[in-house]
């Protein structure tokens, strides 16, 4: 358990898998925290009956009225017309943070409402569920997991430090970056494969005919590269259309690679490639079994 309380009060506005699960994360390890939870219709409420919040409201300025920490965690178009709004409200020592999927669009609309006072800072866990509810919610979910935070390791702010510290104490790995190269990497890292499995499984569903092959002969490998497949369109809708320029980079990349191995599958020369996938996969893996060399990188 952590020994000292950077925040007092956390405002989470949004209380979803992500929003629920950094509410408990955080209430674990600092349960002299005061949690309040925003969100619309009954949701609020459930985080609280689960145990994620101590306290929940409908109305996005009650719950962000005298938090110390706002930890928005809503859709990326959602968020940025809520930063009005948390803007007019919080508390000008207040950090607020974002946990949004591309960062570019939030951080030119965070600029506009805080020019003074209380600080924005954007953040990015590398993390989730195929289900995106509260009932899904764990305090674990950020373990081991890469934490973009849009700022440099040496801000001078004491409250971004502290939510580094915070961020560390929940099991993830802060990863320092400005919002450009985020929307960059995460184009590569995380966009793509999830529009890779999307067109993976539109070719198994066209080939799959009346007796049900070629799907009834997949095994576990086919299961695996499609997990991705089982998002839905209304989580990735807001951030594909933030981040389009870099997914379509992405994917005329992937395209090539795609050719690249069409030209050599009757020369026998593909050993290279396989090598090189090889090798980056193992060097993945360490980075996963060694999150802690994963900042700063």
């Amino acid at each position: 358990m952590a020994s000292t309380l950077p925040f007092r009060r956390v405002a989470v506005i949004g209380t979803g898998l992500i929003g629920g699960s950094f509410a408990l994360a955080l209430r674990k390890q600092f349960p002299e925290i005061s949690a309040v939870g925003y969100n619309r219709g009954a949701r609020a409420e459930r985080a609280r009956e689960l145990g994620a919040v101590n306290e929940a409201t409908a109305d996005i300025a009650a719950a962000v009225h005298g938090a110390d920490l706002v930890y928005i965690a809503l859709p990326i178009g959602a968020s940025i017309e809520a930063l009005g709004a948390i803007a007019e409200a919080v508390e000008p020592r207040a950090l607020v943070t974002d946990a949004c999927s591309t960062k570019a669009a939030i951080a030119r609309a965070a600029a506009e409402h805080f020019r003074f006072g209380a600080r924005f800072l954007g953040g990015h866990p590398m993390a989730g569920k195929e289900n995106s509810s509260i009932e899904n919610a764990e305090a674990g979910l950020f373990r081991d997991a890469p934490y973009a935070l849009i700022a440099t390791e040496n801000d001078a702010d004491a409250r971004v430090r502290n939510f580094a510290e915070i961020v560390r104490a929940i099991g993830a790995q802060p990863v320092w970056c400005d919002a450009e190269t985020h929307d960059w990497a995460v184009g590569i890292v995380s966009h793509l494969p999830q529009l890779l499995a999307v067109a993976l499984a539109g070719v198994v569903q066209d080939e799959t005919d009346e007796t049900g092959l070629p799907l009834l002969l997949s095994g576990q490998g086919l299961q695996d590269m499609l997990r991705l497949a089982g998002s839905p369109y209304t989580v990735w809708r807001d951030i594909l259309l933030t981040n389009k320029d870099n997914v379509s980079r992405a994917l005329d990349r992937l395209a090539q690679a795609v050719d690249h191995l069409r030209t050599r599958l009757a020369s026998k020369e593909l050993e290279q490639e396989f090598r090189a996938a090889n090798e980056l996969y193992q060097e993945l893996k360490k980075l996963r079994q060694q999150p802690s060399q994963t900042e700063n990188r």
